[in-house]
């Protein structure tokens, strides 16, 4: 469990809230989260994160990491690399002074596997405190493994399997579903540690499948799906990226199939490492790791079989958020508050995306509840961006929608928003610099993203506040006919531009469009 190396007893106030020391979410039905900066002191890196906006789907208000290397050389001194103790209280003492001055203060100090095991690691503990004010919580393996897997359930609510989570002195498994985190275990698979073995590739391979198959034994997993946390994952990725020449660079929720892991993996052994870090703009102190972590993923894949790798950005830091979220707010949609919360704060007039939606819903009402949250989004995100110049606003749009760090929302998830919202503003999308993105949807997709856009662009505009006010759209699919039925008000409302939008709707659903006046019938037309 989580304990304090400079106390032989929390106080309180920890033994309710844990390292943050108060309560975040006072409020169970809060949807807003004050700012709280979390610091991570890793076996590689110390990273500061800041999170503010929604409460279930945090904004990273700030982010920095310094790769220390804090577990360099642990497996075989026992001890904390002198530089990076260095470079550890540096960052420490900036990270301090950043969040007192964006009034993240005070900071949540969670150290891991370099910290918790090094002999001289009370030792540093006591200086960080000393000289930056900073408290140390150092987590056990069990501890980490649980607040990774957490981590993961903030961003990936229906998350089901397996998260893994390597640091440079550590490799952790949990197993999550239903929301709950199961099953864990800690193994000293780290790169910094694999770098200690004597023997060469035979003996890591050998020292690698023993733990790795003790590991099975215990998380019983065989056929699931992966999750996987940790900066040597997130490289991989990237470069599996690479070699597939895949449009859309967001780690976030980034699949990949086993085959393709592996033909990676190959392709690695081979590859020019100094030139592929050139091109995705890996750092040499992580790339150096890779090939190690490479050697850990095959017998991985060999020993559990995953069905998928799925990549994930959130971890421990996001884990100590969920930790302290009530039951409430844990069961809400994250990307239903993040879009809430964008447009409480961007749009013109706050609110008008429910209506909206609620407007649209005759088109949508026989979708799955899949696809119906995408809709809702894209209603809760249509005018977020409205102080774009009109020129690039569709393509404003669209970056925001699959470039924005986003939960519970994978990606074609993510082109599909982005393309609804492209058509908000914009009818014709030929021609976009965005379209080597499309191929991550089918044509009955990209259709369907069309339909959205253009729904959306006449909803929008035909009245100030709810649309419902100036009219009702009645949906005959089996006669491909969409009636608008005008209120009093929406006889007035119904202008050139409304007509030209809802002309431009129907052909987008390849239907016929009818508009019927105030007090006439469906049979009388």
């Amino acid at each position: 469990m989580i304990r304090d190396q400079n106390q032989t007893a929390p106080d309180a106030e920890d033994e309710d809230f844990g390292p943050f020391g108060r309560s975040l979410f006072e409020d169970p039905s809060v949807r807003a989260l004050s700012r709280v900066g979390v610091v991570d002191v890793g076996s590689n890196s110390v990273r500061m994160v800041v999170f503010d906006g929604a409460a279930r789907s945090p904004a990273y208000f700030y982010n920095e990491k310094i790769l220390c290397g804090l577990g360099k050389g642990l497996g075989e001194t026992g001890m904390l690399n002198a530089q990076g103790k260095v470079r550890a209280l540096a960052a420490l003492k900036r990270f301090s002074l950043l969040a007192s001055g964006m009034g993240a203060a005070p900071l949540t100090v969670v150290a891991t596997a370099a910290t918790r095991e090094a002999k001289d690691g009370p030792a540093f503990s006591a200086q960080v405190l000393e000289e930056t004010g900073l408290r140390l919580h150092v987590i056990d393996g069990d501890e980490e493994a649980r607040l990774s897997a957490q981590g993961v359930l903030l961003g990936w609510p229906e998350a089901k399997g397996v998260v893994c989570d390597i640091g440079g002195n550590s490799m952790e498994l949990a197993r999550v579903g239903d929301g709950k985190v199961g099953k864990r275990v800690s193994t000293q698979l780290g790169p910094f540690r694999l770098q200690q073995v004597e023997g060469g590739v035979e003996k890591r391979r050998a020292l690698i499948q023993r733990v790795l198959n003790s590991a099975q034994d215990k998380i019983k997993s065989e056929g699931e799906r992966f999750y996987m946390v940790g900066g040597s994952w997130r490289v991989i990725a990237r470069l599996d990226m690479e070699r597939r020449n895949y449009p859309l660079t967001v780690l976030h929720e980034y699949r990949m199939p086993t085959k393709s892991a592996l033909d990676t993996l190959d392709w690695l052994e081979t590859a020019d490492l100094t030139m592929l870090r050139s091109r995705t703009g890996t750092s040499q102190e992580r790339m150096e790791l890779v090939p190690l972590a490479c050697e850990v993923l095959r017998e991985l894949i060999r020993v559990f079989k995953p069905s998928e790798i799925d990549i994930s950005s959130y971890g421990i830091r996001e884990g100590l958020l969920y930790e302290q979220m009530p039951d409430k707010l844990r069961q809400r949609d994250p990307l239903i508050e993040a879009a809430r919360m964008a447009e409480l704060t961007g749009a013109r007039l706050p609110g008008t995306g429910k209506t909206l939606f609620t407007f649209l819903m005759p088109l949508f009402k026989d979708h799955p509840k899949e696809r119906l949250r995408l809709i809702k989004a894209a209603c809760l995100l249509h005018d977020t961006t409205w102080r774009a110049h009109p020129d690039y606003r569709a393509d404003v749009c669209f970056d925001n929608a699959t470039r924005a760090n986003l939960g519970g929302l994978d990606h074609p998830g993510r082109v599909f928003l982005g393309l609804s919202l492209l058509h908000r503003y914009k009818n014709n999308r030929s021609g976009s610099r965005l379209e080597p993105l499309f191929r991550l949807l089918s044509e009955d997709e990209i259709q369907e993203a069309e339909v959205l856009g253009k729904a959306m662009r006449f909803g929008a505009m035909f009245a100030a506040g709810d649309p419902a006010e100036a009219g009702a759209l009645v949906w005959k699919p089996k006669k491909r006919t969409l009636d608008l039925q005008l209120t009093e008000l929406g006889v007035g409302l119904y202008g050139e531009v409304a007509k030209a939008r809802f002309s431009s709707l129907t052909q987008a659903l390849r239907a016929k469009g009818r508009v019927l006046q105030p007090g006439e019938d469906d049979a009388e037309v």
